[in-house]
């Protein structure tokens, strides 16, 4: 699961996912589930396997897409590397900065991003397997 943590994500990905959408009557895809109460339930659920996946792009659509901060735009920075022809990894770096350190110039005051190399090894090899 991608950083889907903190009583803010969980809170988030009940409010417009789980139960507290269910319990203020808009449409849930999970009305059952109280991932604040259970967030074990993204990674133990045996009925809804897909919630892994789907809590991941709940926060990369939340929290990654939105991200404008300081000067880096996260949308603008993903044409420009497209544009660029998407072979440096100045962008899967500030990525991975944001996912694990929550900003795109780390260390941000919480230390380097774990596994950076790697983190930028696999973006480039699923870059690759899709062209």
């Amino acid at each position: 699961v991608i950083q889907t943590t903190g009583v803010c994500n969980f809170g988030k990905l009940n409010y417009f996912l789980g139960k507290r959408a269910a319990d203020d009557g808009r449409d849930s895809r999970y009305p059952k589930i109280d991932f604040c109460k259970d967030p074990g339930i993204i990674c133990s659920s045996r009925k809804h396997k897909e919630l892994k996946w789907i809590a991941g792009m709940f926060y990369w659509i939340e929290s990654l897409q939105s991200y404008d901060e300081r000067g880096w735009n996260y949308m603008d920075e993903l044409h420009k590397f497209v544009d660029g022809g998407m072979s440096d990894h100045s962008f899967i770096n500030a990525v991975s900065g944001v996912v694990n350190r929550g900003c795109h110039d780390p260390p941000c005051g919480t230390g380097p991003v774990d596994g950076v190399r790697e983190r930028a090894a696999n973006f480039m090899q699923v870059l690759w397997a899709l062209r």
